[in-house]
């Protein structure tokens, strides 16, 4: 093995292809030939195909999804082994509803063939064709995958959550079984097997394996998570009572005996109790006490509506509610079957109605892909007349994570009459999950789970068990030799480098990069302001209840150009530990009608699954200016009107902060600014010439500096330099002393005197008049 640097490819023919290129004679030096596989170990262990390149011979040029692969950021060593690849029996992936949604099982395996995968690794949809195996149609499958996804199919990533053989690299061949995690696979489906009586039956896909939690593989693959160790998901649940019958693989259900794959116990459904309580009631009122419901003049043929954040553990509530009441659970996985023919699509909607034998539970996961709301195609007629005529003693529950994307006619009373509504959990749900997803694990005696769960806002199960596994790795990486290696403190929080909540994987995140306030200097009474406003309301809730009092919803930034405003929302970030979702004002303009405001309500749903969360309006002017005055058809008054409802609808936001930003205070809709909306407004000042100083000396923190250079002086001769500006000063010196010599080893005085030829002030007299008088009207009013 070989340690090198790891540096980001130039080229973009390897752009998230999985390759590593080395130089020729590392290459010689481990043995390998253009293209075999190596191991590559940083913070993870991952692999990729390697082959020559033109860098230094101590640089390893990965691509960007083999560098995120290993945990690394450029310039971090990795060691470069040769490893030996199997052969893949099976691949299970998981990745966007788009891509899940969108590609066959076949077209995906054309996709990976001939790449390395790792479980716990990312993967692009780009097919490996630098050096294509033998046989790969690489056009044809770009032209599948572009018909399938659109112009968007080169961004997808997928996450590889199990292979077959397990425990090391795999390579994709044409004979590779892959599937989508709780969906279709290709190949033949699993066969029946004897076994105690209550079974799981599955439509659309292989064997169910945990939805809320993001685990394993079927039966007999080697899923990320054990069976049944995972809280509020990660088995498929049965019954102990009635059995599944007349199914067989030509009606694309799937049957497997209810031990295979545990069922979750009710007591571990932390965080969900009550939901579970009161489905549990239903069930045992539609399944024990039918006559009685009939007596009181209404009918035993329940129906609920799960929903709730994604991986919150919806469908494994009701397969542990189910098998407690002793039902058997008949799944449709409708992700899988509503990219069928429609008419495949009704035969196996109508093959699972016809295998749930009461009692039973007919569960059917994210249906809003399967009964959208906006064009329902029109197989959805036909799948709800299947549904309304189901047999008595035949429960149906489905869960979705998006309620408002359900067709309303599946709503209709004879049809879903109940809803369940499965929160976030809490700090304190948090801690009890990761103490039921831990007791199996042999941890230190210094973990402390409180304090990992305050670092996990917005973490649901799904979430949490990614922070399991990566903290496995680590402890691992940590403890080759160890007799008895434990995950530890240290393998916990250093997982939260790299695990991202499930609701802000397709959010713009704002990086704090470990920024405190702290690391502000000056602003004494802009960050009080801050701190007041946005980080009291989330962290002494109580307090607010004591006096009777509503926090404030949210506050505005204003002052000129470069003056830090971005930073200090940073900064406020990386100090209360928030979820943050930020956004251009512009971005969220459409020319389409209703997409803006769809926009909005999008951006406000995220947040409150990502919760407790700050969210960013950089540029609000820009977002919500003053209504009446554009000439855009409306667009501008409307995008307003959603924002303002979203900020103090019928609906309270909770544990949501939302900041917005300017330069131009005074575009902004008056309506916004009102008590309840960003109702505190902060002016951020441009900075004096201590603050200059301050920023003088962050900015040179990693620049050697003459002792010629006097930093105070300086900044008290940079009147009219913002703090951009005098990061750019320190910036441009640096060059400067390059420019003389590649060999400078410091940046003198003089080098600062020519940059500031180069960097002039970037502040306006009259913008900064004019927000000064703003300000003050302000403070007056």
């Amino acid at each position: 093995m070989i340690t090198l640097t790891a540096r980001l490819s130039p080229s973009a023919l390897d752009t998230r292809r999985g390759v590593v290129r080395l130089h020729p004679e590392v290459l010689d030096a481990l043995g390998l030939r253009a293209w075999d596989a190596v191991r590559l170990t940083g913070a993870r262990v991952s692999a990729a195909l390697a082959a020559a390149g033109d860098g230094p011979p101590g640089v390893a040029l990965v691509d960007d999804v083999t560098l995120s692969n290993l945990g690394l950021a450029e310039g971090s060593e990795v060691v470069v082994a040769p490893v030996e690849v199997a052969a893949a029996r099976a691949v299970t992936v998981a990745g966007s509803r788009l891509a899940s949604t969108s590609l066959t099982p076949e077209t995906l395996r054309m996709a990976l063939t001939g790449k390395v995968l790792t479980v716990g690794d990312a993967v692009s949809l780009l097919p490996q064709d630098l050096a294509p195996p033998p046989g790969a149609d690489v056009s044809a499958t770009r032209r599948k995958l572009s018909n399938a996804i659109g112009m968007t199919w080169t961004n997808e990533l997928l996450t590889i959550t199990a292979t077959e053989p397990a425990g090391g690299p795999v390579a994709v061949q044409p004979s590779t079984v892959v599937g989508w995690r709780d969906g279709a696979r290709t190949g033949d489906v699993v066969p029946v097997t004897s076994g105690p009586a209550g079974v799981v039956a599955a439509v659309g896909g292989s064997w169910p394996a945990g939805r809320g939690a993001g685990a394993g593989a079927a039966p007999g693959g080697t899923g990320a998570e054990p069976a049944g160790t995972s809280a509020g998901g990660g088995a498929a649940a049965s019954g102990s009572g009635a059995g599944v019958e007349g199914l067989g693989a030509d009606s694309g259900v799937v049957v497997g005996v209810a031990s295979a794959v545990p069922a979750v116990p009710v007591a571990d459904l932390v965080g969900q109790r009550d939901a579970a309580k009161r489905l549990a009631e239903w069930l045992d009122l539609s399944f024990t006490h039918p006559e009685l419901l009939a007596k009181l003049g209404t009918t035993s043929r329940l129906a609920a509506l799960v929903s709730g954040p994604e991986g919150v553990g919806k469908a494994t509530l009701v397969r542990a509610v189910a098998a407690a009441a002793g039902a058997a659970v008949v799944e449709v996985a409708a992700p899988s079957i509503a990219v069928l023919e429609a008419n495949a699509t009704a035969q196996r909607v109508a093959d699972a109605i016809a295998a749930a034998q009461a009692p039973a539970v007919l569960l059917v996961t994210d249906v809003e892909v399967l009964l959208p709301a906006s064009s329902p195609p029109p197989v959805a007629t036909v799948v709800l007349d299947a549904l309304r005529g189901r047999p008595d003693g035949v429960a149906l529950v489905v869960t979705t994570a998006h309620p408002e994307a359900v067709d309303p006619r599946l709503r209709a009373p004879e049809l879903v009459d109940r809803e369940l509504v499965l929160p976030l959990p809490d700090g304190e749900a948090r801690t009890d999950l990761l103490r039921v997803l831990l007791r199996d694990v042999p941890v230190e005696s210094d973990v402390d789970l409180g304090a990992v769960a305050d670092r996990t806002p917005g973490f649901v199960v799904a979430d949490l068990l990614a922070l399991r596994r990566e903290a496995a790795v680590r402890a691992a990486l940590r403890q080759r030799e160890a007799a008895e290696p434990r995950v530890g403190q240290v393998d916990l929080l250093g997982a939260l480098d790299t695990v991202r909540p499930i609701s802000m994987s397709t959010s713009d995140t704002l990086r704090t990069g470990g920024l405190t306030l702290a690391d502000v200097g000056d602003m004494v009474e802009v960050k009080q302001a801050l701190t007041e406003a946005a980080l009291w309301p989330l962290q002494y809730p109580d307090s607010f209840a004591r006096l009777g009092v509503a926090p404030p919803r949210g506050l505005l930034l204003y002052g000129p150009p470069g003056c830090g405003k971005t930073f200090l929302v940073r900064a406020l970030a990386g100090t209360g530990r928030l979820n943050v979702l930020s956004v251009k004002g512009a971005e969220l303009m459409d020319k389409f009608v209703g997409e803006s405001e769809r926009a909005v309500r999008e951006l406000f749903r995220r947040a409150a699954e990502a919760a407790p969360a700050l969210v960013f309006l950089d540029e609000v002017d820009a977002l919500a200016p003053r209504r009446g005055q554009s000439s855009d058809s409306g667009v501008a008054d409307r995008v307003v009107a959603a924002l303002l409802t979203e900020l103090d609808g019928v609906e309270p936001l909770r544990d949501v902060i939302v900041l917005g930003a300017t330069n131009r205070p005074e575009l902004i809709d008056p309506a916004l600014l009102r008590p309840g909306r960003l109702e505190r407004l902060v002016y951020v000042p441009p900075p004096d010439g201590e603050a200059r100083a301050e920023i003088l000396r962050a900015s040179s923190r990693n620049t050697p500096l003459a002792d010629d250079v006097d930093l105070a002086a300086l900044a008290e001769e940079l009147e009219g330099y913002s703090a951009a500006d005098c990061a750019a000063l320190v910036r441009e010196a640096a060059l400067t002393a390059m420019r003389e010599s590649l060999e400078a080893a410091e940046v003198t005085a003089a080098h600062l005197a020519t940059a500031r030829a180069a960097v002039r002030p970037s502040l306006d007299p009259a913008q900064l008049a004019s927000l000064a008088a703003y300000a003050e009207s302000r403070a007056r009013a």
